[in-house]
Order: structure tokens, then C-alpha cells, then sequence
């Protein structure tokens, strides 16, 4: 209404005349007058008088209309004002959305709410203001103190100093703008602020004992004692808050050594394994992707998904909906397609490979599963699908925006029974017996179907369309001798054993 105020005049003070400002307009009332005149005059009334009465009428019926005229003009216009700063507010938003995508504390999606609780609840520690006062979740809350009253006395600042410097941070990027607003409504500076303070201290003390740097005694303790838990609850979508807050603490306090902390963590998390070996897991340098994590799980996920070596498209790529396949672990081994087990734990290295004669191979990262792995691919998948809404979308999206949804979909296509697990299993591509049983494993995968397509997942699926269409002949061949090759063994066998036989009995007559 404000716009309709500032852009159309008052309609009720506009002269009579105003909108008659046309020559047509003029001519037609010096008419209409004239014609009355005559008409009354004739009905025996003065000229004068009879010009009056005629004047008179027509400036109450061109009055009239001319108000209609006016009053249904202004309020088309007015709906049309008010639309356009609808309309540009509403874009306004959406492009300050858009900005703070990859920024933000997402909510989860429904297709990763209704996996389950166990993969989108903390279950000792909160973090951020999602499950911030959770009774249950309460003890962490003291443990976050420590952790606070360690970082001011080793840093050397004062309280003010290093809480002011996570204020600023946490100001400077609008934080609260980060969090949904039904999550923020009731939560005034005079509780958020605090608890960004605390929670980033908290993760702080957290990553200096993953990195294996020095670390208060009491909060090692704990977190060695409850550490399943807490690394899954700080994997969690919902359960995080902006990196800056961390960052700032880190400037203040103890840079914590990124690189071997995440190195350690991937290896002990990941695989289960420990040491710096031979093959521990690659990091990549943040600064020179230029990369800005927006909270931690979104820094684990930059390094655990790694850079694709391949960067060339598949033809076809762009008309995915109209390829339809899915392929069992067991029919990839009837097509002559082997399945092998990369050196790198990176997801972003998935790709099928075509051999010069007969075979093809497609490597993927192996995967140690167990609950905690589990959750954490959920959660990166969940980050996946709330950063980049549209996976396929060139000016907006890489290959890498959507690389754990597309490992967690071609895993979930090579899955269709037990005896596809217990084949992945058997490629190495599963490893570890201590995990998740077969069924298990199946069941998980099995509940990840209604994830968002990724180009890692289209490219492989359209590269083993192209693989059927080209070795037809030879995948049958092939797949006849694989489905019987017991038996083909076993008469080769025989046949090796006649010979034998034959030859032996030829060698006696010969002696005789």
C-alpha cells in the first residue's frame, strides 16, 4: 500500500477536468452542450438556461465515469505496483538465499529424514542452536566450560578478548541468518552468542586431540571414552555451526594442523587404520581450491570426496532420464566387468574403464561400513542435496558438488541380495568383517534408493549402457561361460583326465 501511496495521487482531489485534457475529449462536450441548448430552447426554456441544465448533466455523467475511469485505473495500477515490489522483494531473497547456500546450516530433506533418528540425532553432545537445551544433552554443556576455561588460560588472552573475536566473526556473517528462522525464533543474542562460543571451543579442543597435539586431560578423557558418539553427533547436518566461529578461537588461541587432523581422522574413521603407512588418506590444500568450509562437516566432506582425475563428460550424460539400467554386482561380473578397489579413499575417484580385448573395470573407493560410517555418508549426501539443489546444472554445479550421493547410489545399484554384498565383499570394495552384516549392509543401501541422481552416478551408468550396446556379442559369449563355468571346468576336467588315461594306456602297450 506504501507504493500505491508514493506512485498514484489522491483520486478524490483530481479536478473534474483533468483527464479531459485531450482535443477529442473537448470537442465532444462542446457538442454534447450545443445539442442541448437547441433541444431545451425548442422545448420553449432560454438559451442560457437551457446551456446550463445541459452543462449541468453532462458534468455529473462525465464526472462519473471519469472517477470509474480513474478509480479502476489506480487500482490496476496499484495491484501492478504492488506485485512489482512482491516480485522484487521475493527475488531479493531468493538471490541472498542463493548466496548463503553453501553457507548455511541446512535442515534435513525429507528423502534423508525419514531414513531414521539414528542417522539425524545427537546423541551426547549438541552443537549449534538446533538441539541447544536438549535435557538429555546436558552434561556436554559443562564439558563445553572446560573446554572454554582451557582455551582462555593457554591462549594468554583475557575472557573478553577471545569471546569478542568469536562475536565479531559470528556478526560479521549475519550468523543467525544462517539458521532457519523457526529454529531462532526465541533465541536472542543473550543465548545464541554464548553458545557459538562454547560450541567452538568445544570443537576446538576436538580437533586437537584427533591431530594428537596437546589437549586438556579431562576433555581427552571424554572424548576417548565417548568417542563413537561424539564423532557421530559433530558428522550430524543439523547439529553444526559456522566454521568462522571455529576459526576465530583457532586464531586466538592454537592454529589446529587441518591437514593431520583430518588425515588421522580418515584413517581411523574411515578404514580403521592407523599409522602414517604408506597409505594413509590425501588432503587437499583449502587454500588453493580456494575453498571456505562453512562448518566442519563440510570441511570433512571437501577432503573425504577429494578432486575427480577425470574431468571429461560422457556423451548422453545430458539425457539421463531416458537411460534406464541397474546392475547387480554378480551381472557386472556375467558382462565381464570387474570391480576393483581403489588405493585412495577419495569418492570422487568412481569411473569405468574399457580393456582392450574383452573385459572392462569399474574402480570405486572401498568402504569400511559400520553404524558411524554409515551416518556419515547420510549427512554428506543430506549436505549435498541442501547446497547444490540442481546436480545437473553446468553453470552451477561441479562433478564433485554431488560425488556421495552418486557412491551411495552405484553401491546402491550393485546391491539387489546378499550375494551382491558378499561379491562387493570379495572385490574389496566392502572391507572389514567387524561392520554391518550382509543384510544389513543390504538394508541400508536398499533405503537410500529416493537419493538425487549425481553426474559421477549418470556417468558410470551411462558408460556401461555403452559398454552393453557395443560388446553385445561378446558380453554373451562371455556370460555363458562365466554361468557355467563349474561345469566347463569340471568337463575340461574330465576331458584332461580321459586323456590322461589314454595316454597311460598307450605308454603300457608300448612297454609290453
Amino acid at each position: 500500500m506504501y507504493a500505491s501511496i508514493h506512485i498514484f495521487p489522491d483520486i478524490w482531489s483530481l479536478q473534474p477536468y483533468v483527464c479531459s485534457s485531450s482535443s477529442g475529449g473537448q470537442q465532444q462536450l462542446v457538442e454534447y452542450n450545443y445539442y442541448a441548448a437547441v433541444t431545451h430552447q425548442q422545448d420553449g426554456l432560454g438559451f442560457d438556461k437551457a446551456a446550463a441544465a445541459a452543462q449541468e448533466t453532462l458534468e455529473v455523467d462525465f464526472l462519473h465515469d471519469m472517477e470509474m475511469e480513474i478509480f479502476r485505473y489506480s487500482k490496476e495500477q496499484c495491484i501492478n505496483a504492488l506485485d512489482e515490489v512482491f516480485q522484487q522483494e521475493q527475488e531479493l531473497n531468493f538471490k541472498a538465499d542463493i548466496d548463503i547456500m553453501k553457507k548455511k546450516i541446512h535442515r534435513y530433506p525429507p528423502s534423508i529424514r525419514s531414513i531414521g533418528k539414528w542417522c539425524t540425532i545427537p546423541k551426547v553432545v549438541a552443537i549449534g542452536p538446533h538441539h541447544h537445551g536438549k535435557k538429555r544433552l546436558k552434561h556436554a554443556e559443562n564439558v563445553k566450560h572446560v573446554a572454554a576455561s582451557y582455551c582462555i588460560k593457554e591462549s594468554g588472552c583475557t575472557i573478553q578478548e577471545i569471546y569478542c573475536a568469536v562475536v565479531s566473526a559470528v556478526k560479521e556473517i549475519d550468523a543467525r541468518r544462517l539458521y532457519s528462522e523457526d529454529v531462532m525464533e526465541g533465541m536472542g543474542d543473550d543465548k545464541f552468542l554464548p553458545m557459538m562460543f562454547y560450541d567452538a571451543c568445544f570443537l576446538v579442543m576436538y580437533m586437537l586431540k584427533w591431530s594428537g597435539q596437546k589437549c586438556n586431560a579431562k576433555l581427552s578423557d571424554y572424548i576417548t571414552s565417548n568417542a563413537n558418539d561424539i564423532d557421530h553427533d559433530l558428522m550430524l547436518l543439523e547439529n553444526q555451526i559456522p566454521w568462522l566461529a571455529v576459526d576465530a578461537i583457532m586464531k586466538k588461541y592454537k592454529a589446529v594442523p587441518l591437514a593431520k587432523f583430518i588425515k588421522r581422522w580418515k584413517d581411523g574413521r574411515l578404514l580403521d587404520r592407523v599409522g602414517e603407512g604408506p597409505h594413509v588418506c590425501e588432503t587437499h590444500d583449502l587454500d588453493a581450491y580456494m575453498y571456505e568450509p562453512p562448518h566442519l562437516l563440510g570441511l570433512l566432506r571437501f577432503h573425504i570426496v577429494g578432486r575427480s582425475r577425470t574431468r571429461t563428460k560422457v556423451e548422453g550424460l545430458n539425457k539421463m532420464e531416458y537411460v534406464a539400467i541397474s546392475v547387480s554386482a554378480i551381472e557386472l561380473a556375467e558382462m565381464g566387468i570387474n570391480l576393483k578397489a581403489n588405493k585412495t579413499t577419495e569418492l570422487a575417484h568412481m569411473d569405468l574403464t574399457k580393456k582392450p580385448i574383452f573385459f572392462a573395470e569399474l574402480s570405486m573407493p572401498p568402504l569400511s561400513m559400520n553404524d558411524l560410517r554409515a551416518s556419515l555418508l547420510v549427512n554428506m549426501a543430506a549436505l549435498e542435496v541442501c547446497m547444490t539443489p540442481d546436480f545437473f546444472d553446468d553453470d552451477k554445479a561441479e562433478f564433485e558438488d554431488s560425488a556421495v550421493c552418486s557412491y551411495l547410489l552405484l553401491l546402491c545399484m550393485l546391491m539387489h541380495r546378499e550375494e551382491d554384498v558378499h561379491q562387493l565383499r570379495k572385490n574389496g570394495i566392502l572391507r572389514g568383517g567387524v561392520g554391518l552384516t550382509n543384510q544389513k549392509v543390504l538394508d541400508f543401501f536398499t533405503s537410500l534408493q529416493s537419493l538425487q541422481h549425481g553426474r559421477f552416478y549418470a556417468r558410470v551408468i551411462v558408460q556401461i549402457q555403452s559398454y552393453k550396446i557395443k560388446r553385445t556379442m561378446r558380453i554373451k559369449v562371455y556370460a555363458f561361460l562365466y554361468k557355467n563355468r563349474k561345469t566347463i571346468f569340471m568337463v575340461i576336467s574330465a576331458i584332461g583326465m580321459f586323456i590322461g588315461i589314454l595316454s597311460a594306456i598307450k605308454s603300457l602297450k608300448g612297454a609290453h
